[in-house]
């Protein structure tokens, strides 16, 4: 089979679904979903859909027909003229009218689907939704309500680019037929009856139908209390079910319920003066606790989510209220219902638990930003509860041996604990919390399960004890230090994280750092807890690194062991992080001996590795990353202080370290990963030396330039930017630095002008445009001034639309960079200004107009506030030409969308001009290109 322009047989298509769905060899497979692939993005496909649909010759056709047909009106509606815009519909609507209940559910969703987003894009046909109605509420039901449930749902898929315009044409399109469907709705209901049981599919679709349009505000709040849709819903939840005596209601009928009354709530929040349904919803919604209590009773799990998200809902619609008019001597009477999530948080399995962990936060951020004591002090009993409930749920199973594994959702959820105590802890105080987890562990019989739950509470308020707490931490690091040889594995664990995270504590308590250190030192070799040694240990070292110079040689001598412990590589590197931090506070004269020592016992290795020719085993010692990463940690942590033109104790280390990388970039030139981790040590030893070993440039620039030409690595001009950062302030190397830009260009450039090449490569758009951005910080007269200038500003005017966060805000950064080299040069300084100036008066028409129609059409709407800084810079430096750039920019949009829906007025546009050229923030500019974009989107 191969692709044609021209339309193909039936025959072919149908042999190729066949082949698709049942061909067993795998190639032909492939095959027949490439060519079907191309065969769905074709104008032939319109047809070919409507034609396999008219035959029905099996299953796989018709779903294929039906998802390419829904496909085709939501991606490529713009491709039929609107004169086919009629028969289209009149053919979507014949194919649904041949529904019966033995048409595949998917299929039905599929055609349901198209027919609500050709409604959506056909502005010619006025009233679908009556039209709908009228045509299938007798005879076709079951699609009439998919339809319908749908339709709103795509009114709010971005993927359908109604633009804003439509969207609101639509929506009030859709209150306006809220009363007929509400009766269309009412009337199924009792088509249906009132046996639940008999009917739980049909309710199932009345139910979701009702809570889609409530989502998008079509359905008024206004009256709901007497809705029989709601009441349905309540009568569903509160429906009892009998095991002995007949089958539960439908889990799928309690979960649409569920989702119903939880929208409701959610709009009850963002509408807050309907008073009469706000009483409603919360006594109904209190009623539900017996019913709650009964799921649990009869272990039905699915159910005690179900009421617990219910609750939730609706304590977080109630928030506001709760907290605003609570007061020293009343509460708001909803605060009722955080009794009710409680009850819900000591429900025995945690995952009922976790429904609730975003009202805690929300409580948490609404007391922290009210910051009124009063109002902490009435939430506190609560929050007590709350992390007492918690403390139950992160006990792990008495009988559990070993620690908990990644990865596992109970290691997860403790973690998900942590963070939220963390969020909460300042309601309760955090030496209160501490303390109560410290009175827990001293109760009498306290098994190990409970110990380790309390130990790691208090782990997680740990560095928010005050430094000078003196009664209850000396206790807890003195019990942690005499812990009894045969306690469990996971007490011991947790107990030497505790410590770690001690570390501000010990800082304050340096007759603590002796016992501590050896204590640590000794779990480092100890099976299962080295792990939480190491990370225990980099917390300590870093925060107390001036109190540990006299600990260096122990430490360094326990690095040379440190691969004989079952720990992680990751638990190394913290380790080498807390070290080196040391090494950088040590005397001048001393960081030599231990840098030296810190890095030979990286590059030894490196370099057995390389002189054996030792094939790389990934992940283990044979892998050169392991020893680059531990290098990298070690220059990066390794900050010492200098005086005016001193010499960095450092750089005679660095001198011996960088023939090792430079041998290592040569053997592994083809590995991407390693020469990634290989430009990451150097960074980071550059950093550390900055501009002491300025002998390096030369050679490591004709090493780059080299192994670019053959291996277009994005990490080497990545590297190039940190030498433009270090060197360009020194005017005897720019011209070489430059000659490195000239140098990247020719194979940076072949990669961008091959098909898609931008939107392909965006990690080399993000670092290339990256190292011109600092050639313009650093060296700004002498990059506009050299040849390569011309391409890069085309290349750059290209990847304007590229819809890659990192790379499209390079690119951005370039142009906000060159623009403010023009306006904000001194007076002294005006050939930049004129440079620039020159710049803009010939490009400056086409990237404004890049940049608007890369906002409306390309750009994710978080990208757009770098997109406004650009347009700030240009407005500063020349507001009266950015104003004609911009009106031109515009004119050049579309001025109607597909099928001949408005997408922008006039009017509009000229808002957004105005809006625009009278910013002087980016932050104004930012709102109104996404108000510009949703009008096309």
């Amino acid at each position: 089979m191969a692709a044609t322009d021209q339309k193909p047989s039936l025959d072919l298509v149908f042999l190729a679904v066949s082949s698709l769905y049942n061909n067993p060899n795998s190639a032909e497979k492939e095959r027949a979903s490439l060519w079907l692939g191309e065969l769905q993005k074709s104008v032939h496909a319109w047809t070919i859909a409507d034609e396999l649909l008219h035959h029905k010759r099996d299953l796989e056709s018709c779903y294929f027909a039906a998802q390419t047909m829904r496909s085709k009106i939501q991606q490529s509606f713009y491709e039929l003229p609107l004169e086919a815009h009629a028969s289209l519909r009149d053919s979507l609507l014949e194919h649904i009218s041949q529904i019966n209940e033995n048409t595949n559910t998917v299929i039905v969703t599929q055609l349901c689907l198209a027919l609500a987003d050709l409604a959506l894009q056909m502005p010619a046909w006025h009233q679908p939704i009556f039209d709908l109605i009228t045509r299938f509420s007798q005879t076709h039901t079951w699609p009439l309500l998919e339809i319908l449930t749908v339709l709103p749902e795509e009114l709010e898929c971005r993927s359908v680019r109604l633009g804003e315009n439509r969207r609101i044409e639509m929506l009030e399109n859709l209150k306006v037929c809220a009363p007929t469907v509400n009766e269309f709705l009412k009337h199924c209901c009792s088509s249906f009856g009132e046996d639940l049981r008999e009917n739980v599919q049909a309710n199932i679709k009345i139910i979701r139908c009702f809570t889609s349009w409530v989502s998008v505000s079509a359905i008024s709040l206004e009256n709901l209390t007497e809705n029989v849709v709601v009441s349905r819903a309540f009568e569903i939840l509160h429906q009892k079910s009998d095991r002995e005596k007949s089958q539960p209601v439908a889990g799928a009928l309690h979960d649409a319920a569920t989702d119903c009354i939880c929208t409701l709530l959610q709009c009850l929040e963002d509408n807050n003066n309907h008073q009469v349904l706000e009483m409603y919803l919360f006594n109904s919604v209190l009623a539900l606790e017996v019913s709650y209590h009964l799921s649990v009773a009869n272990e039905d799990q699915e159910k005690s989510l179900n009421y617990c998200r219910i609750f939730t809902e609706l304590a977080e619609s109630f928030l506001d209220k709760i907290i605003s008019h609570s007061n020293d001597k009343t509460q708001h009477y909803a605060v009722k219902i955080l009794d009710l999530v409680l009850i819900c948080v000591g429900h025995h399995d945690y995952e009922v638990a976790e429904v609730t962990f975003n009202l805690w936060y929300l409580l948490s951020e609404e007391l922290y930003q009210k910051n009124s004591k009063s109002s902490t002090d009435l939430f506190r009993p609560y929050v007590e509860r709350l992390i007492t409930a918690l403390c139950r749920h992160c006990q792990i199973e008495p009988d559990h041996e070993g620690l908990l594994e990644d990865g596992d959702d109970f290691k997860d959820f403790r973690l998900k604990v942590s963070d939220l105590i963390k969020d909460v802890v300042f309601i309760v105080g955090s030496s209160n919390c501490f303390r109560q987890m410290f009175i827990s562990l001293q109760s009498p019989g306290v098994t190990w399960d409970s110990s380790e739950a309390a130990l790691f509470i208090m782990q997680a308020v740990a560095k928010n004890i005050l430094p000078t707490e003196n009664e209850i931490v000396p206790k807890v690091v003195e019990a942690i230090l005499n812990l009894p040889e045969n306690t469990h594995i996971a007490v011991r664990y947790t107990s030497v994280l505790l410590l770690g995270e001690l570390c501000e504590w010990v800082e304050q308590h340096p007759t603590s750092l002796d016992p501590i250190l050896n204590f640590l030192i000794c779990c480092l070799s100890q099976q299962g807890i080295g792990a939480a040694a190491a990370t225990a240990l980099q917390n300590i070292c870093a925060a107390c690194n001036e109190h540990m110079a006299r600990h260096v040689p122990i430490l360094l001598q326990l690095l040379h062991q440190v691969d004989t412990f079952a720990i992680a590589n990751n638990a190394i590197i913290g380790l080498l992080k807390g070290v080196a931090a040391i090494v950088g506070c040590m005397p001048h004269g001393e960081v030599p001996g231990a840098l030296r020592e810190l890095c030979l016992l990286q590059t030894n290795p490196l370099c057995h590795l390389m002189e054996q020719n030792i094939n790389v085993l990934r992940g283990t010692k044979t892998d050169p990353v392991v020893w680059l990463d531990r290098l990298s940690s070690v220059f990066r942590h390794v900050t010492v202080r200098l005086g005016d033109g001193e010499t960095n104790p450092c750089k005679s280390i660095a001198l011996e370290v960088w023939p090792v990388l430079s041998h290592a970039m040569d053997k592994y030139q083809n590995d991407l990963r390693i020469m990634e981790r290989c430009c990451r040590s150097i960074r980071f030893m550059l950093r550390c030396v900055s501009q002491q070993v300025g002998e390096l440039l030369q050679p490591l620039v004709s090493q780059l330039v080299r192994l670019y030409g053959t291996h277009q690595h994005s990490c080497f001009l990545y590297l190039g930017s940190i030498l433009v950062d270090e060197y360009a302030t020194d005017e005897s190397c720019i011209n070489g630095l430059l000659d490195m830009l000239q140098a990247f260009i020719t194979p940076t450039f072949n990669l961008f002008q091959e098909e898609d090449g931008l939107r392909n490569h965006p990690d080399t758009v993000d670092d290339f445009f990256r190292l011109c951005a600092r050639l313009l910080q650093r060296a700004p007269l002498e990059f506009l001034q050299c040849a390569a200038l011309p391409p890069i500003l085309q290349c750059a005017l290209m990847a304007c639309s590229l819809d890659h966060k990192e790379a499209n805000t390079s690119v951005m950064k370039f142009f906000y960079d060159l623009i403010n080299t023009g306006y904000s040069s001194k007076s002294h300084d005006l050939e930049k200004r004129k440079v620039v100036q020159n710049i803009l008066n010939e490009h400056g028409q086409q990237l404004v107009t890049n940049l608007i129609h890369a906002c409306v059409f390309y750009l994710h709407t978080y990208m757009l506030s770098e997109v406004a800084d650009v347009f700030i810079e240009l407005l500063q430096m020349d507001r009266d030409m950015v104003c004609k750039w911009l009106s031109a920019a515009l004119e050049s949009l579309p001025k109607q969308g597909q099928g001949g829906i408005v997408t922008a007025t006039p009017q509009q546009l000229n808002d957004f001009y105005v809006s625009v050229t009278r910013s002087d923030t980016s932050k104004s500019v930012t709102h109104a290109l996404k108000d510009l974009t949703r009008l096309y989107r």
